[in-house]
C-alpha cells in the first residue's frame, strides 16, 4: 500500500513538472517598445509568434528610460528598442541584470534640417541639436565628425560628449536635448540629430529627409533584452524565432524600404 502511495505521489510529481514550464510559456509575454517603428515591428512579430503558439502582448513607452525600468521591476518580459551601447551604458549607471536575447535591427541616425538643404549650406555659428543622453549624444557627434563637421578627440570612441570637440570650423553650436524632443525643436534649430524611430514618427524619411546619414557599417544594433535570470528560458527562445523570422523580416523590408535593416 505504502509502494503504490509513494507511486502515485511521484507520478504527480513528474507531471507537474512537466505541466509548470507549459504553463508558464502560455502565459502572454509582455514586450515593451518605443512608439514608432519598434511598435510597428512587434505588432508583426506578434502575429508570427502566435503562429508558433506564443502570445506576445505589445507595450508602448514614450521615452528610452521607462522600457528598462519595467523589465527590471518585472512589469514586462523583454523590450525591443534599444541598442547595445545603450543598454551597455544602462547596465554600468544603473546596475540592471538585464542582458540581449538577440539582434534586432539597425535604424541609421541622421542628421535633418528645415533651414537648408545641404551640409555646405549650414552658416557658421549654427544651432545643432544632440541627445542628451550618452549613448546616443556620442553617436551624433560621431555622425557629425564622419561628415566633417567638427574633430573629436581621438580616445573620445562611441562616449563623446561636446567637451571631447577639439575642432569646429563652422563654429557650431551643440544643444543637447532629450532625444524625443528633437523633432519638435527643428523648427528653432539650424539641424539636429535625431533617432530614426523619432523621425518615422514625424513623417521625416531617413533616407530622403536627411542631410547627412549614419553608415550602415554601425555598431549600434538594436536588440531584444532580457532579465539576466531568464535569458535561457524556452520563450525567450520561440521570441527570437518569432523575431528572426522570414514573416517579419519582410514586414520590415516593406514598411520601411530601407530606413530600417534587418541585422538577423
Amino acid at each position: 500500500m505504502l509502494k503504490r502511495h509513494f507511486t502515485l505521489a511521484a507520478l504527480l510529481a513528474v507531471s507537474a513538472a512537466f505541466a509548470a514550464p507549459a504553463f508558464a510559456q502560455d502565459k502572454p509575454i509582455k514586450l515593451g517598445v518605443t512608439a514608432g517603428p519598434h511598435a510597428q515591428i512587434a505588432e508583426a512579430v506578434k502575429q508570427a509568434a502566435a503562429k508558433e503558439g506564443l502570445t506576445v502582448q505589445v507595450i508602448e513607452f514614450s521615452d528610452f528610460i521607462q522600457p528598462n525600468a519595467a523589465l527590471v521591476a518585472g512589469d514586462l518580459d523583454a523590450n525591443a528598442y534599444q541598442h547595445h551601447p545603450y543598454l551597455e551604458q544602462q547596465v554600468k549607471d544603473r546596475g540592471y541584470k538585464l542582458v540581449p536575447a538577440a539582434n534586432t535591427v539597425v535604424l541609421p541616425i541622421a542628421l535633418y534640417s528645415k533651414k537648408v538643404k545641404s551640409l555646405g549650406d549650414l552658416p557658421q555659428g549654427a544651432q545643432i541639436g544632440l541627445p542628451n543622453d550618452p549613448t546616443n549624444g556620442g553617436r551624433a557627434l560621431l555622425l557629425l565628425q564622419e561628415h566633417g563637421l567638427i574633430k573629436l578627440r581621438a580616445s573620445a570612441g562611441i562616449k563623446a560628449t561636446p567637451l571631447d570637440v577639439v575642432d569646429n570650423p563652422k563654429k557650431l553650436r551643440l544643444r543637447e536635448l532629450d532625444a524625443a524632443q528633437l523633432v519638435h525643436a527643428l523648427n528653432d534649430l539650424d539641424a539636429a540629430v535625431i533617432n530614426t524611430s523619432y523621425a518615422i514618427a514625424a513623417k521625416l524619411n531617413p533616407t530622403k529627409d536627411a542631410i547627412a546619414r549614419e553608415s550602415a557599417k554601425s555598431p549600434y544594433t538594436n536588440l531584444i533584452a532580457v532579465r539576466q535570470d531568464d535569458k535561457d528560458k524556452p520563450w525567450v527562445a520561440r521570441l527570437v524565432k518569432a523575431y528572426h523570422s522570414d514573416e517579419v523580416r519582410q514586414f520590415i523590408d516593406k514598411e520601411f524600404q530601407g530606413s530600417i535593416v534587418p541585422a538577423f
